[in-house]
């Protein structure tokens, strides 16, 4: 039986995230780290990860319009999302374990904290699904388009359109949670969040209508590329 496989990775790339503390996302004042941050050594368990456990991970769980188990199907607009994971140096990240979470059609999370906004719950609607990228680096999952809500940072304000995306590779240091924005969201300029990233990397964010991912009479297609940062070099590790 072969050992784990280490791999070390390189630092997050600050210039193409958002900053830990922006004034107009609210609650990031309170949450922000104000001192600097400690970093901890890698050990056996950031350099390694849960593989085995994604065995139990079937087709069934990418498709939130009947992953319920009720029997039904979920209410709204029929979405595809498909995309590839790829590294820095553009090769494709198979292996990826891609978790997402996201609002039904009307705008509600399944949460039970969440039930400020009073739009129907949808029964056969959980708002959740995990794939795991293919040889090609490559993902796809069945959902609804996500409603847009309430969120009370300012007033009469509304989140866009969005899909929460985990991210999580070979150890179990190398996670990335983001969001997928849609294309033509009149509210993207207006949302602190989207906003509070850097100009350069804000669509990066935004999945592109695809109509070769649309099926007729059933589905509209959206294409969303996962660009990660890759392991160190030889050239990362000697700086």
């Amino acid at each position: 039986m072969s050992g784990p496989v280490l791999r070390h990775y390189g630092p997050r790339a600050y210039p193409d995230h958002p900053p830990f503390s922006y004034p107009e996302y609210r609650s990031t004042v309170k949450r922000g780290p104000i001192q600097d941050l400690v970093p901890i050594v890698e050990t056996l368990t950031e350099t390694t990860g849960p593989g085995p456990v994604w065995s139990d991970i079937s087709n069934e769980d990418a498709d939130l319009t009947t992953n319920a188990g009720t029997g039904g199907e979920a209410i709204g607009e029929r979405i595809i999302v498909i995309g590839q994971v790829l590294d820095e140096g553009g090769s494709p990240v198979p292996g990826t374990l891609i978790e997402i979470w996201q609002a039904n059609a009307s705008g509600r999370y399944v949460h039970w904290r969440e039930t400020a906004f009073p739009a129907p719950l949808d029964p056969n609607f959980i708002g959740v699904g995990q794939t795991i990228t293919d040889d090609k680096g490559e993902y796809r999952f069945v959902t609804v388009k996500p409603g847009r809500y309430p969120w009370g940072n300012h007033p009469n304000a509304w989140r866009p359109s969005h899909i929460h995306f985990s991210l999580l590779g070979p150890s179990l240091g190398t996670r990335l949670v983001t969001q997928m924005y849609f294309e033509g969201d009149p509210l993207l300029p207006l949302d602190p969040i989207y906003n509070s990233a850097p100009e350069h990397s804000r669509e990066r964010m935004i999945a592109t209508y695809d109509h070769g991912v649309t099926e007729e009479n059933w589905a509209t297609g959206w294409r969303w590329d996962i660009v990660l940062r890759g392991e160190l070099s030889d050239e990362d590790e000697s700086e």
